[in-house]
C-alpha cells in the first residue's frame, strides 16, 4: 500500500516549497497574470501573422531544388537546399534573405543589410573585417520568429542582403568615401540601412551619409566601452575618432550624442576631453549599474531626441562584457550583460530609427561564434521592435495594432486590466 502523503500534503511539507497552495482567489489572479505574460501574448499574436512567405519559400525550394528522394516522407523537403533549412547549409546571407546582386534593386526591400569589412582603423587588434561574414553565417541559426516578441521577421518585413561595400584596406579616407556613397545609395532608394562592420571608424561615414538624407537634425545613440571622440589617434582618423568628426557635421549636434556603457582603462583620455568641450552625454557602466538599464535608457532617449528629427543607433559589441562577447579587438571587462544590451536596443528602437550599425566583431578572437551570434541578435531585436512599433514593415498601423491587442485581451479575460499593455 502506498503510504506517501497526498500531493497537497507533500507540497506543504516540502522545505524547498514552503508556501501552501493558493486559494481559489489566488488561482484566479494567477490565471489572469498568466494571460498577461509576454509568451502568452505572443501565442495570441501569432494568429495575426500570415504564413505566406514561408509557403512561398517551400514552393520555391521544391521548384528550384527538385523533389527529395522517395524515402523522405516530408515532401516539403527538397533535394538541394534552397530555403531556410537546414540551418547549417546554403549560401550565408543575413537570415538567408535574398542576395541583391544588382544593387539598383535594393529599394524593393524595407531593410538593406550591408557589410563594411574594414579594420585598418583599429589601434590594437585587427580582425573585424571578418565581422560581416561571421554575422551572416551564424544568423542562419535563426528562423526569424521570436516568442519573446511575438514577431515573425520573415513575414512582417522584407530584408535584402546588399553584400559588402568595396573598402580600400590601405586607405581609410578612400574607405570613408566608399562607405558614405554606399550608405547614401541605400538611403536614396528608400531602404533602412543596417551596416555591419568592420571597426568603428565607419561610424563617421555612416553618420555623414544619414545626416545628408534627413531634413533636420540627427541624434546618435552610441553603445561602447570606449568614448571614441578623439580628434586623431597616432596622427590619423581611426576607430577612436569618428564621433568628434561626425559632430562637426552641421546637423549632427554634439548635445544629441549619447554614449552608453563607457568606462574601463583603455583609450578614453583624449576623447573625454573632447566630450567635455562639446558637452556630449556620457553614461558610464557605473551609471548603468546604479540607475538600472531602464532608467539609464530613459535618460539617453530623452537627450538624444531633444530637438532632433531622427536618431541613429551605433552599437559597438565591446559594450558587452568580454566574458559574453570575447570576439572583439579591444575588450574591456565590466560591460553589459547580453540581456541588458538587448533590452537597451529594444528601448531605443521603440522610438524609431533612421539607420543602425553593428561594429567591432572580430571573429579570430571569438569562441563558438558567441559574439557574432549576439551581434545578429542585436540586429534582429532592433528590427523586430521597429516593426512592432510601426516604424518598419507591413504590420498593422498603431491604431489597428491597439485594437487587435484590445480584442485579444478581451478574449483572454484581460479587459480593463492596467497591467495588460503590450510589452
Amino acid at each position: 500500500m502506498d503510504r506517501r502523503p497526498a500531493y497537497n500534503e507533500r507540497h506543504r511539507r516540502n522545505p524547498l516549497r514552503p508556501n501552501p497552495p493558493k486559494s481559489a482567489t489566488g488561482h484566479a489572479e494567477a490565471r489572469e497574470e498568466r494571460s498577461g505574460l509576454s509568451g502568452m501574448r505572443a501565442r495570441r499574436r501569432l494568429k495575426d501573422v500570415p504564413e505566406v512567405k514561408r509557403r512561398e519559400l517551400t514552393e520555391r525550394s521544391l521548384d528550384l531544388g527538385l523533389e527529395a528522394a522517395r524515402s523522405v516522407k516530408d515532401r516539403n523537403i527538397s533535394l538541394f537546399s534552397r530555403g531556410l533549412d537546414p540551418m547549417f547549409a546554403g549560401i550565408p546571407t543575413f537570415l538567408k534573405s535574398p542576395y541583391v546582386e544588382n544593387i539598383r534593386d535594393i529599394g524593393r526591400y524595407d531593410v538593406a543589410v550591408v557589410g563594411a569589412p574594414f579594420d585598418m582603423g583599429t589601434t590594437y587588434r585587427s580582425g573585424a573585417r571578418f565581422g560581416p561574414q561571421a554575422v551572416r553565417r551564424i544568423s542562419a541559426l535563426y528562423d526569424s520568429y521570436s516568442p519573446d516578441l511575438g514577431m515573425d521577421l520573415l513575414e512582417e518585413v522584407t530584408i535584402g542582403d546588399a553584400g559588402d561595400i568595396f573598402v580600400i584596406p590601405a586607405n581609410i579616407e578612400k574607405t570613408f568615401d566608399q562607405v558614405d556613397l554606399g550608405v547614401s545609395h541605400i538611403l536614396d532608394l528608400g531602404a533602412f540601412p543596417v551596416i555591419i562592420g568592420g571597426d568603428h571608424s565607419i561610424g563617421y561615414p555612416d553618420a555623414k551619409a544619414i545626416a545628408k538624407h534627413i531634413d533636420g537634425r540627427l541624434g546618435i545613440i552610441h553603445f561602447d566601452r570606449h568614448i571614441d571622440t578623439a580628434i586623431t589617434t597616432m596622427d590619423e582618423r581611426m576607430h577612436t575618432t569618428h564621433w568628434s568628426h561626425a559632430t562637426d557635421l552641421p546637423n549632427v549636434p554634439a548635445s544629441n550624442l549619447v554614449q552608453i556603457g563607457i568606462g574601463g582603462w583603455i583609450g578614453n583620455h583624449s576623447g573625454v576631453q573632447v566630450a567635455e568641450e562639446r558637452d556630449t552625454t556620457v553614461i558610464t557602466m557605473f551609471d548603468v549599474e546604479e540607475l538600472g538599464i531602464d532608467h539609464a535608457m530613459e535618460i539617453a532617449l530623452e537627450i538624444a531626441w531633444q530637438d532632433v528629427d531622427a536618431v541613429y543607433l551605433s552599437f559597438d559589441i565591446d559594450v558587452v562584457d568580454p566574458g559574453y562577447a570575447p570576439g572583439t579587438g579591444t575588450p574591456e571587462p565590466g560591460g553589459m550583460s547580453p540581456r541588458e544590451a538587448l533590452k537597451a536596443v529594444r528601448m531605443v528602437a521603440q522610438e524609431g530609427l533612421v539607420g543602425m550599425d553593428l561594429v567591432e566583431i572580430a571573429p579570430p578572437y571569438d569562441v563558438a561564434d558567441t559574439t557574432s551570434q549576439l551581434g545578429a541578435r542585436v540586429i534582429m531585436d532592433t528590427l523586430a521592435t521597429l516593426v512592432e512599433n510601426g516604424h518598419l514593415g507591413t504590420r498593422l498601423t498603431n491604431e489597428q495594432r491597439a485594437r487587435a491587442e484590445a480584442d485579444r485581451d478581451r478574449e483572454a479575460g484581460l479587459e480593463g486590466n492596467p497591467g495588460s499593455a503590450a510589452p
